[in-house]
């Protein structure tokens, strides 16, 4: 019944807004807005939406029931999450207390909120758990319907590693799996874009599900044409930690093209999307440092403080529809 209700509820959302608008600037709120409110939790996501994000990153991880869970890692942080008893856990004992180990049901009663995070004294501590991705996206799916009137993508990042393979998370094949079946339930995938560290995650994707933008998240020093070499082929978003972007890269990644083929629509245009790749950093706090790199001709930001952004005009802000432009 429950899933029924939920399906009904998604399809008022996509008759509620048929066309679709965001700006050519892409302010995405990391793991909702976590400098205001608590990571990748549903008051994150609420927070992250009211402060003019045009896209919701998040982490997603599996439990022990095979449901996808939104986690930044696969167990809880000593940093951030309190058992259900409300004692503290130890940063020894974090990896014995592995989601991939525990049911849903018991991931539910940690606590990952109240405590607050003290390398972001600004965040707003609250009791919160860690949310089921089908939940957080009703959820926010509500509160465009209700306030913000105009609709969001998601940034979806598959937590993977080789050595974490069927010890903290299933291979990448049965983890994307579970990802895009959920996801396909819920949204349309125009709205979606999933990423990754792993270069297996986006090469299962890239081949198994062709018409979902892929982002390709970069923390090393190569050069933006050796990694997307050993990748072996162009994503849609080529995603660096800021402090190695240069203005060579952003040219460089500029002049690429990314084609793929669209999702098939009965009597609409189904020929393939070609657009040029497009460049989002992680995780820009600073203004001094949005700033920059806008000027540099990035095509969007991640950040921990969207609120920052929206101050700076770089956020969507609800009066400003007429600046809306159609999405790429």
């Amino acid at each position: 019944m429950r899933s029924i209700f939920i399906f009904i509820l998604m399809l008022g959302n996509v008759t509620f807004m048929q066309a679709q608008y965001i700006p050519r600037f892409d302010l995405q709120g990391h793991r909702g807005a976590r400098g205001i409110k608590p990571e990748n939790t549903i008051p994150s996501f609420i927070a992250a939406l009211e402060n003019g994000v045009t896209t919701l990153e998040m982490d997603v991880v599996i439990s022990a029931d095979k449901q996808v869970v939104v986690s930044h890692e696969p167990w809880f942080s000593s940093l951030i999450c309190l058992k259900p008893d409300g004692s503290t856990i130890d940063r020894s004992e974090e990896q014995s207390l592995n989601l991939f180990a525990l049911t849903y049901e018991q991931i539910r009663q940690y606590d990952c909120g109240s405590k607050g995070n003290s390398n972001y004294p600004e965040q707003q501590g609250m009791p919160a758990a860690k949310p089921l991705l089908q939940d957080v996206i009703v959820a926010v799916e509500n509160y465009i319907k209700s306030f913000t009137q105009y609709e969001v993508d998601y940034n979806i990042e598959i937590k993977s590693q080789p050595e974490g393979d069927n010890k903290f998370h299933p291979e990448p094949g049965i983890f994307s799996d579970l990802v895009y079946n959920l996801v396909d339930q819920y949204l349309p995938w125009e709205r979606v874009v999933v990423q990754s560290f792993d270069l297996r995650v986006l090469q299962y994707w890239h081949e198994k599900y062709p018409h979902v933008r892929l982002a390709f998240l970069i923390q090393n020093n190569k050069t933006p044409q050796a990694n997307l070499k050993e990748l072996g082929f162009n994503p849609s978003v080529y995603s660096p930690y800021f402090k190695l972007m240069t203005k060579e890269h952003i040219t460089y990644i500029h002049s690429l093209t990314h084609t793929r083929p669209r999702v098939k629509v009965k009597g609409a245009d189904n020929s393939p999307v070609s657009t040029k790749m497009r460049v989002i950093p992680w995780t820009v706090n600073e203004v001094e440092d949005m700033k920059r790199l806008k000027d540099w001709g990035v095509d969007g930001l991640i950040t921990d403080y969207p609120n920052r952004a929206l101050s700076n005009g770089l956020g969507l802000k609800r009066s400003s529809a007429a600046e809306k432009t159609n999405r790429k």
